[in-house]
């Protein structure tokens, strides 16, 4: 078996349990995907669009989506709201806390506050919690980059999950010559701001056949479901083309080294 049959069999660049991932769909990638759209800034085009299922306090669910926001010359992070993806409701976030990229909210509220994930420093991930979904003022550094392939730059990928272990997040990495790759931590149910599992490995990195492209040697995503106990993540890979791979989610949790 030659080297990239190996590759494509175990699916995974680093992943030694039994993965699927597809061919590749060329089009534009879903990390990078740029949409242009009217918004209370009148950017010209947005990217990292990732929506999330929000459960209200009252049992009634929106879906919200974070997205950076970019006018030619300033980029900010905004929020976009709708109940049947007809009808959309494009926001500002506001607050000291409410600037670069990487913000992503958690599907329901924690300790009856608002949480989300950030990236301000273009190195570690943050938590930020709030009594207002468009206000945000504080933030605490929640990871930083720990192994090789994210030293360079770590963040997240979308909203957290929620599992019977906790908030499994995916985050990407940027380690040397610039490759990006996928990652996974497992944050506390009931305090979000304790991490409790981490993925020494990469979860997904670029193989030989996903390496050339517009933006070359990366993979990305905007976040991922769950489906009968698989993690199914959509992802982008140099900037040309899209894929999907699947994984059981028990064995990302079991991987990952306990903190």
């Amino acid at each position: 078996m030659t080297q990239e049959d190996q590759e494509r069999h175990r699916g995974f660049g680093c992943w030694p349990g039994p993965t699927t991932r597809s061919s590749s769909i060329r089009s534009s990638s879903c990390a990078s995907a740029y949409y242009s759209q009217s918004h209370p800034r009148n950017a010209t085009a947005s990217r990292t669009l990732g929506f999330v299922c929000f459960r209200n306090d009252t049992g009634t669910q929106a879906y919200y989506a974070t997205f950076t926001a970019y006018d030619g010359r300033v980029v900010v992070p905004e929020l976009v709201e709708t109940s049947d993806f007809v009808h959309f409701r494009f926001i500002t976030l506001n607050g000291p806390a409410a600037e670069n990229k990487g913000m992503a909210l958690f599907p329901r509220k924690i300790g009856g506050l608002y949480a989300m994930l950030s990236r301000q420093d273009n190195e570690n991930i943050y938590l930020m919690f709030s009594d207002n979904v468009h206000f945000w003022n504080e933030r605490r550094v929640l990871l930083k980059p720990a192994f090789p392939w994210e030293l360079v730059q770590l963040g997240n990928c979308g909203s957290p999950i929620e599992t019977d272990a906790g908030w499994l997040v995916l985050s990407h990495g940027v380690g040397p010559m610039r490759k990006y790759c996928i990652g996974a931590f497992l944050l506390d149910r009931d305090d979000p701001a304790k991490v409790i599992g981490r993925l020494r490995e990469p979860l997904l990195q670029p193989n030989r056949n996903e390496r050339e492209g517009y933006v070359p040697n990366v993979v990305y995503t905007c976040g991922a479901l769950l489906h009968n106990g698989e993690l199914i993540i959509p992802y982008g890979l140099a900037d040309h083309a899209t894929g999907f791979a699947t994984v059981p989610l028990a064995e990302v949790l079991a991987a990952m080294e306990r903190a």
